[in-house]
């Protein structure tokens, strides 16, 4: 191989590259994405900053939201944390009011960055499975608890810790507690800046269920394969059916959606298999 000497070094070209390639390693994707048999599994990856929030993993994340939604064969989606946490929230680090000119335009940001993502996994006709592997921060918890079907380790908390930092309350996180816990514990957790255990976050039915840590994987594996078992139809109607009830104004109003959306399950192949599979004492193929 023909190799060039530097003037200014006096180091052959060859060396020169490998040194460039030594000491500029590739560094590990922020977040790993992965489908397989219908599951598509999302896993935030910076786990030596427990998987805080950057802009270009936000930007990604999004991205990857709206590709579940539109992949016709992705059935299921999973959310979880590499590492020891789920999510510490925004990387303070991006926001270093040294660094940077001040004041930020945080609703600018919130509607670039987290609204299609808590919005994408909230309207998706998608179950979305979230496994809470460790801390839930700030807008990671308020990302944790948009999922439909939430489970968490006994060690993991949702750490209500935007008024710390002088904020408010983002990513949904209002709407999701409000819904879940009422209006008294919510102005409470986030005013006090509380941390809730996994074990309370079940109890008070913020969470669909802790269990010990260990036994976690194995949950989440579990309700993944149910989940993908499932006519998706049927799964996207009753998250339509859900939300719905959570922002009806009336019963009446209420009544005449779900009646909808069951009159439109009614005439899907899925419903017509179900009650033969049921009749011939048989396991369902739904499409």
């Amino acid at each position: 191989m023909q190799q060039y000497i530097d003037v200014a070094t006096g180091l052959s070209s060859a060396y020169l590259s490998l040194d460039l390639t030594l000491s500029h390693k590739t560094l590990p994707p922020q977040i790993l994405f992965n489908v397989d048999s219908g599951l598509a599994s999302i896993v935030l990856n910076r786990p030596e900053k427990l998987n805080a929030l950057t802009r270009d993993l936000m930007l990604e994340f999004g991205n990857i939201v709206k590709e579940c939604a539109d992949r016709p064969d992705i059935k299921v989606v999973s959310i979880t944390g590499a590492g020891r946490a789920f999510c510490a929230g925004q990387d303070l680090s991006e926001r270093d009011p040294r660094k940077l000119d001040w004041p930020l335009d945080l609703e600018a940001i919130q509607r670039e960055l987290f609204h299609p993502i808590i919005a994408g996994l909230s309207e998706m006709p998608k179950p979305v499975l979230v496994c809470v592997n460790g801390i839930a921060a700030g807008a990671g918890s308020s990302i944790a608890l948009t999922g439909d079907i939430v489970v968490a380790g006994m060690s993991a908390s949702f750490a209500q810790s935007f008024v710390k930092v002088g904020l408010s309350v983002d990513a949904g996180g209002g709407r999701v507690l409000t819904q879940a816990l009422g209006v008294a514990r919510t102005k409470a957790a986030l005013m006090l800046g509380e941390n809730i255990s996994a074990k309370d976050a079940a109890e008070m039915g913020l969470i669909y269920k802790c269990v010990p840590d260990d036994e976690l994987k194995q949950l989440h594996s579990t309700l993944s394969q149910k989940l993908l078992r499932m006519p998706l139809s049927a799964l996207a109607s009753i998250k339509k059916a859900v939300a719905a009830a959570s922002e009806a104004k009336n019963l009446n109003g209420y009544l005449l959606t779900e009646a909808n959306l069951q009159g439109q399950a009614g005439v899907h192949a899925n419903y017509r298999e179900g009650v033969l599979a049921f009749l011939e004492k048989r396991r369902p193929k739904f499409e």
